[in-house]
């Protein structure tokens, strides 16, 4: 059990309530009685808070052995201390939220990495310049929204555009938000953006700012905190993508009482779902679905379509690409393996053609 004065202490580091009792539920750690959050990890280092400060630790190989026990910041564990005052974590709570996305080796092996764990807010960071791109916002969403963590689409270098022209950009974000999901557009730097964000800087909330490099997650990240904590860069001039300033993903105690974890820009963002699952999250298309003249319609060349007659050319093809990069990343080897053999065959065949074609 918690007692008052460390979880009034761990609520600056975000020990909510509905945490508190999921920990209080789990079994005694008697070989680890300190409860702690990791604010960084570095494989099996880690950098672990306890409401007042930040002490280095690693996690024992019994833990990183368990595939099921992806550390990740954000995450609470149970630590120990033992007689050389050297840090170790043998036990890690399950988390109440999780968002995780899928990678690709390029052998046809598909893992999943856990982005962040234990958040209640994630601030889809994208800039008012080149950044803007409506089809990677969906995705930011859908993650979101697949992981149950509410989400707040943050539009940055409002300073640097015409307001006219943010506000055009902003009602095409709130166009497409899905319920309960809200949308800004500011500057991130100075207070403006405490201020706007304080509904959800309670204490004791989580959020994490997920986006591209560049789009001013580390900037934002300053901002909340009133201090030039993370390191920030300039995009580039010809076409505002940003550079990879910030290396690894921290965890940030912010004055209000509420957390922010930076993260660094993620290059390709596969979702960590099925295809099935997919269709709840664009409710649009999943409400003009029942409207169909075929219950098995896939929205692509039957007739009778209500979705393709509705739904944005741009959003239908955003969804059909996100299904099929679903549905690759749910095959077995087997399955892998048989559509490369069709392929092949298919590609076998058309060769032929063209030589008979040629032949002719």
């Amino acid at each position: 059990m918690i007692d008052a004065p460390t979880a009034a202490r761990l609520q600056a580091i975000g020990l909510t309530p509905a945490l508190r009792q999921h920990i209080d539920s789990q079994p005694d750690c008697p070989d680890a009685p300190f409860l702690r959050r990791v604010t960084e990890v570095q494989r099996d280092a880690l950098t672990l808070h306890d409401g007042e400060r930040e002490h280095p630790a690693r996690a024992l190989p019994a833990l990183l052995a368990d595939e099921t026990q992806s550390l990740a910041v954000g995450d609470w564990v149970f630590a120990c201390c033992n007689r050389h005052a050297e840090w170790w974590v043998p036990h890690r709570v399950p988390p109440l939220t999780q968002l995780a996305r899928r990678q690709h080796d390029g052998r046809d092996k598909v893992t999943r990495a856990v982005i962040v764990s234990n958040v209640d807010t994630a601030l889809l960071v994208m800039g008012l310049d080149h950044d803007f791109n409506l089809r990677r916002l969906e995705r930011y969403l859908a993650l979101a929204r697949l992981n149950g963590v509410p989400a707040v689409v943050v539009l940055t270098k409002a300073d640097l555009c015409m307001p006219a022209y943010a506000r055009a950009r902003l009602r095409e974000v709130c166009d497409m938000l899905p319920p309960g999901a809200d949308a800004l557009a500011l500057n991130a730097q100075g207070d403006e953006a405490s201020a706007a964000l304080a509904p959800w800087l309670q204490p004791g909330c989580t959020l994490v700012a997920l986006g591209s490099s560049g789009a001013g997650k580390s900037t934002l990240t300053n901002a909340l905190l009133g201090e030039h904590r993370q390191l920030t860069g300039a995009s580039r001039a010809g076409d505002g993508r940003g550079r990879h300033t910030t290396s690894a993903r921290s965890l940030h105690a912010l004055p209000a009482g509420a957390c922010v974890i930076d993260t660094p820009g993620l290059r390709t963002l596969r979702l960590d779902s099925d295809a099935d699952t997919l269709q709840g999250v664009f409710d649009d298309i999943a409400r003009l679905s029942a409207q169909c003249r075929f219950r098995d319609c896939r929205h692509q060349g039957e007739p009778g379509c209500a979705v393709r007659d509705a739904a944005p050319p741009d959003r239908l093809r955003n969804f059909h690409k996100l299904q099929r990069e679903l549905q690759r990343d749910t095959m077995s080897a087997l399955e892998r393996k048989a559509r490369r053999d069709g392929w092949k065959v298919r590609h076998k065949a058309a060769r032929a053609r063209d030589r008979l074609d040629r032949g002719s």
